[in-house]
């Protein structure tokens, strides 16, 4: 019976972490076709890419929740660093940044 009990509440345990995931949290496909994944980390939550040159490196981290976030994202190959938004809108990811004010970029992501 206690064994029963300790599983039931290993099951919730592991529903409820989940549920309580951010949305924005998966693996993603870049505009160039590469794929990024973005998890939770002690900045919020950070981007990773996993595929392509800079496979392995971390570009970029935000915060926020309800699918409206704020952050940095960092360009691999010039690394030049954008400070912007990131919105969700079901499986897109949207962002928009600026270094220096004067240069700002769009990006488009899709969930896979």
């Amino acid at each position: 019976m206690q064994r029963l009990a300790l599983i039931t509440a290993s099951m919730t345990l592991v529903a409820f972490s989940v549920l309580a995931q951010e949305p924005v949290v998966g693996t993603w496909k870049t505009q160039v076709g590469t794929t990024a994944a973005i998890d939770e980390c002690a900045q919020g939550y950070c981007i990773t890419m996993k595929t392509g040159n800079s496979a392995g490196k971390r570009i970029g981290s935000f915060q926020g929740s309800n699918g409206n976030f704020t952050g940095t994202i960092i360009e691999p190959e010039s690394r030049k660093a954008f400070t912007g938004v990131l919105r969700l809108t079901g499986d897109t990811v949207h962002m928009r940044g600026c270094t220096m004010k004067v240069i700002c970029v769009s990006l488009i992501w899709t969930r896979l």
